[in-house]
């Protein structure tokens, strides 16, 4: 893949940790944009830089930031990032203008370090720690945000990921508590919890990354420690499906380390996924510390799209045109992959 015109490199000055889409509501004169989280050693400086897919080189806008960003989401009206010292920060799509920025600082009366699950559901954020604390945050009606306090797990466990199902519903995933789910209609406490599938049983297992499935919000995909890759169903929530990982018995793993991000990928057509039961999954891209990305798809051999030679940190999928997948790498790249019938061909 490395040679494919499909796959584009477009080195950056800076450390690329995330990158997002952003919403074709925001497109601008410049045409397609992206959001990139970056951060400079050097200067000990961290910034959301928004830039054109035409020229990705120059930033449009930048957002600073008080330390380096750990999660990063768009909603159709606001950019949102979450920062390692415990603050969110919201700015309005429409013009990423940096004085019309809003913020949720960290400390004792929202999170004490960093946020690392950060999704938008409607009209709230839900916003996830390693502090264990949740929160959702929204509008206060007067231009401020006002996060209200879910659940603290008082440092007893930790969280990774967070993603709505619902305007009710999310679930959550973190270290040693597998991924819970909550509904706001029925409390404050999570209705269920999945334990996972980890390497083998020898490991505790850490989840990064959720996704919900498009169109059944009772099914959720996750990717964490060693490689590992399952879906949740709720319907059955002691019978997780693996997709991959280092204990499965059925096909050669696909990777070994961290899973650092997974999709449901649309674009991707599974061999039988119009004639088959309700129970059939979407293929899922993912990507991990390892530089793989790649779909994998519930008993069928993974399509291994790159193989970086540096950790792959995260990727997004372009809503409005899902052939399209921009990825941040670890040695200050933003990798743009175009995935058409020629480009899937040559694989």
């Amino acid at each position: 893949m490395a040679d494919n015109p499909s796959f584009r490199r477009h080195p950056q000055p800076f450390s690329i940790d995330l990158v997002r889409w952003l919403p074709s509501s925001a497109t601008s004169p410049s045409g397609r944009l992206l959001a990139a989280a970056v951060h400079d050693p050097s200067a000990a400086s961290s910034d959301i830089h928004i830039l054109s897919l035409a020229d990705p080189s120059s930033p449009l806008a930048s957002l600073p930031l008080p330390s380096r960003a750990t999660a990063l989401r768009c909603s159709p009206s606001a950019l949102a990032a979450a920062t390692s010292s415990g603050s969110l920060h919201l700015a309005p799509s429409s013009s990423f203008d940096a004085g019309a920025a809003v913020a949720v600082s960290g400390g004792a009366g929202f999170h004490v370090g960093p946020v690392r699950g950060l999704d938008f559901g409607g009209e709230e954020w839900v916003t996830a720690g390693e502090d264990g604390r949740i929160h959702v945050v929204g509008g206060g009606g007067d231009g401020r945000v006002v996060a209200r306090r879910v659940w603290d797990g008082k440092g007893m466990t930790g969280y990774e990921a967070a993603k709505w199902a619902s305007p009710a519903e999310f679930a959550t995933g973190g270290a040693g508590c597998g991924v819970q789910w909550w509904d706001r209609r029925k409390g404050d406490a999570a209705v269920a919890q999945c334990s996972g599938i980890w390497g083998r049983g020898l490991v505790t297992g850490m989840v990064h990354s959720i996704d919900i499935h498009p169109s059944r919000k009772h099914i959720c995909v996750v990717g964490g420690s060693s490689g590992t890759i399952f879906a949740w169903d709720l319907r059955w929530p002691q019978q997780p499906i693996p997709l991959s990982g280092i204990g499965l018995t059925t096909a050669q793993p696909l990777c070994e380390s961290e899973v650092w991000e997974v999709l449901f990928d649309t674009y991707t057509q599974s061999s039988d996924i119009l004639s088959s039961t309700s129970a059939r999954l979407l293929p899922v891209m993912m990507c991990s510390e390892d530089g793989i990305l790649a779909v994998v798809e519930q008993d069928e051999r993974p399509l291994e799209l790159l193989a970086e030679s540096c950790a792959i940190n995260s990727f997004d999928i372009d809503p409005q045109n899902p052939s399209d997948v921009v990825c941040a790498l670890e040695w200050e790249s933003i990798g743009i992959l175009s995935r058409g019938r020629d480009a899937m061909a040559e694989e």
